[in-house]
């Protein structure tokens, strides 16, 4: 007879395992729906603030609790007349009642022309003043240029938000945190 190993298996082991196991894949599910996700980003609409394929965690919670304001950077539900259906990644200018106008390579919220260091180049279009409506949100792209954001589809709705973006995890030389 050849000589072997023979396995031992404690059932208690086992168990442990399993809860310990289970037990972390809840805690993924858990954090997942409510807390935190972890975003790609496929297109250049945000340059240079968010590279194409940069990765980074959305948080889910704090705009539920103390809202939004100008300036956050939101991933949100397209409006349906945008026609894409994954979810979308810009930054908010415009909150219900504000008016929004672009003239002149500049950006006015409320007839304040507004500071935005982190514009890939001055805006190269006109866009007419306009009231947002309740319940709604106006969206542009870093990349204003080559964005597809409310300039050409109108506005999101407020309640389509899913979070803010968090950080910047990916890749190393571009972490971000986003507050």
């Amino acid at each position: 007879m050849g000589s072997g190993v023979i396995l031992s298996i404690d059932r208690q082991e086992i168990k442990e395992w399993l809860i310990t196991i289970l037990t972390a894949l809840v805690l993924v599910v858990l954090i997942r729906t409510f807390l935190l996700d972890s975003r790609v980003v496929p297109t250049p609409s945000m340059v240079p603030s968010i590279q194409c394929w940069d990765r980074l965690f959305v948080e889910k919670v704090t705009h539920r609790v103390q809202g939004l304001e100008r300036g956050d950077v939101v991933v949100f539900v397209p409006p349906i007349q945008s026609g894409l259906k994954d979810d979308l990644i810009k930054r908010l200018i415009g909150l219900p009642g504000d008016t929004v106008e672009m003239k002149d390579g500049k950006l006015y919220v409320n007839n304040e022309p507004q500071e935005e260091p982190y514009l890939a180049e001055p805006i190269q279009y006109e866009f007419p003043i306009i009231t947002v409506p309740e319940g709604k949100m106006f969206v542009l792209g870093d990349n204003r240029n080559r964005s597809y954001d409310s300039h050409e589809w109108g506005f999101a709705e407020l309640d389509s938000v899913k979070g803010k973006a968090l950080f910047t995890y990916w890749p190393l030389n571009r972490m971000k945190y986003w507050r």
